[in-house]
Formats: C-alpha cells, structure tokens, sequence
C-alpha cells in the first residue's frame, strides 16, 4: 500500500517536531544543571527536590515553546527566545506616574512582570512574578527582589539597596517584555552578550498575554 503525499508530510513534521522538542530539552537539562552546579546548596534535601522537579518543568517548558504564541522566534538550539535588540535600554524613559496608573488597574496576584536591574554600568530587564500585594500601602511584593511602590520604585530597606544597584518595576509593553524575554542587555558602550534565563524566568515568559501584557 503506497502512502500519500500528504500523509508523508505528516510523518516527517512529526519527526521533526519530536527532534526539536528532544533538542530543547537538552538544552534546557545542560542550562539548568549547570546553574545547580554553580550554586551553594548546603540543603541536600532542598538540592534533592531541585533536581526532582527538573523534568516536570523542562517538559513543560519544551512543550510550551514548541506551542508559543508570541511575537517571538524561539531558537530550538539554545531553548531561547530571540528578537532584534535595541541600541540602549528602553527602561530609561521610566514614567512613575504611568507606571503607577498601569499598576493600580491592573495589579493581581502570579502575574509576570518585568525589573530593570543596572549596576555598575551593567543593565537588563528581569523578568519576576507578584505574590503579594497592599493596597492600603499601595506596594507589591515580588517573589525575587521584594517590595516595590505600584508607581515603580524599589522599597526594600535591605542589603540589595545599595548605591552601584538599581532597581526598578516597570510598566510592561511589547518593547520592554521582549528585551526580559530574550535576555538583552546594555553595558556603557551599547549592546551587552545575551542572557541566559534560568528556567524560572523561562516559565513566567510563557505565561504572559502579549495583548494585554497580564
């Protein structure tokens, strides 16, 4: 029995599409035990259900870029979003008042934002997830760097507020959640190599709504 044309095209997208899922998650496995290594894990309980948990959030994270809907191309080698980089960091044209005015309507719990991070002459744009919020103090609190005011500066008084670091949430846009997503960065004299996200950051980039940046 001789098969189609058109059942053979089938057959070789899923082919490809299974080498591609297979060639994400690689990628993701090699990154992310990379970073494990790095890190001073003195908990082996805690180092334990970190690499437990790996292959649940690598699958999910292959099968999610495999399925995307943004404005962004996915490179199947890195296992990472890519876009044209912009010559300097759109977070410097920082408007409080219209990051206040976003942030009070639009405010909700697990929602994926976006943190301008500078130091020393070093800046990207971070993304984090909120997991409180005061409304009476008009703050929201993130799961990685901690307290900020809705109109979009930092609130910590701790060690991370120091005069070479600054911090700062930023109303989200097409233009701002783009350069989170693909890891740009800018150093003093333009354009910085790439970032890689950790697999955490990876998971809140799936998860935001491109039309409505929530």
């Amino acid at each position: 029995m001789q098969t189609s044309h058109s059942q053979q095209v089938d057959i070789f997208s899923d082919d490809q599409r299974q080498l591609h899922y297979a060639e994400l998650c690689n990628a993701l496995y090699e990154r992310e035990l990379a970073s494990l290594a790095q890190q001073k894990i003195n908990n082996v309980s805690l180092l334990q259900r970190k690499i437990a948990g790996l292959r649940h959030h690598v699958k999910r994270a292959a099968y999610s870029l495999l399925e995307h809907h943004s404005p962004l191309k996915v490179d199947i080698h890195n296992a990472s979003w890519q876009a044209k980089q912009a010559a300097k960091c759109m977070a410097n044209s920082f408007n409080a008042e219209k990051t206040q005015l976003w942030f009070s309507s639009n405010i909700q719990i697990g929602c994926t934002i976006a943190i301008h991070v500078k130091q020393l002459g070093y800046e990207h744009i971070e993304l984090d997830s909120i997991d409180r919020i005061e409304l009476t103090t008009q703050r929201l609190h993130t799961n990685k760097f901690g307290w900020f005011k809705i109109n979009g500066e930092f609130a910590e008084d701790n060690y991370r507020r120091t005069e070479v670091l600054s911090l700062r949430l930023l109303k989200p846009s097409k233009a701002i959640l783009t350069a989170a997503c693909c890891g740009h960065t800018w150093v003093h004299k333009g354009k910085g190599q790439q970032r890689a996200l950790s697999l955490r950051e990876l998971l809140l980039s799936l998860s935001i709504n491109w039309k409505t940046f929530r």
